[in-house]
């Protein structure tokens, strides 16, 4: 197997649990919007995981700037930059106190991740088959 062909293997496995996590957070912020789940325990759910989700990304992106493989790495960039800009100004946790009110900003950004990382699964998983073909 070439390193083709197990970046982009590795990088549909990540980009499938980072799938996976965005449908999570979708969830939750429902829960949360249909009174089904208390403030304090969807920040207890869910504030564990911002920095695990931003730092797969983070390793996966870095993994393509180091191969190579700028245009994948350009693609990437946009939402590396937005969280590495969220862990920065110490904005990537959810606060029970104020969730209520930023709860739209929270599910906006959680549907536009939710699409990317969808976009983004198929692109990988067509450069994994092509990469297993040529080889």
């Amino acid at each position: 197997m070439s390193g083709e062909s197990l970046l982009f293997i590795l990088a549909v496995i990540v980009n499938v649990v980072n799938l996976f996590a965005q449908v999570f957070f979708t969830i939750m912020y429902s829960d949360l919007e249909c009174d089904y789940i208390n403030p304090i325990e969807l920040c207890n759910k869910l504030n564990p995981w911002f920095i695990p989700e931003g730092g797969l990304h983070a390793v996966l992106s870095a993994l393509f700037l180091v191969n190579g493989y700028w245009f994948v790495f350009l693609l990437n960039l946009p939402l590396l930059a937005f969280n590495v800009n969220k862990f920065l100004n110490k904005n990537h946790l959810l606060d029970a106190t104020e969730i209520f009110r930023t709860l739209s900003k929270h599910k906006k950004e959680s549907f536009i991740k939710l699409g990317f990382h969808l976009l983004m699964f198929f692109f990988y998983l067509y450069r994994m088959i092509m990469a297993l073909v040529t080889e």
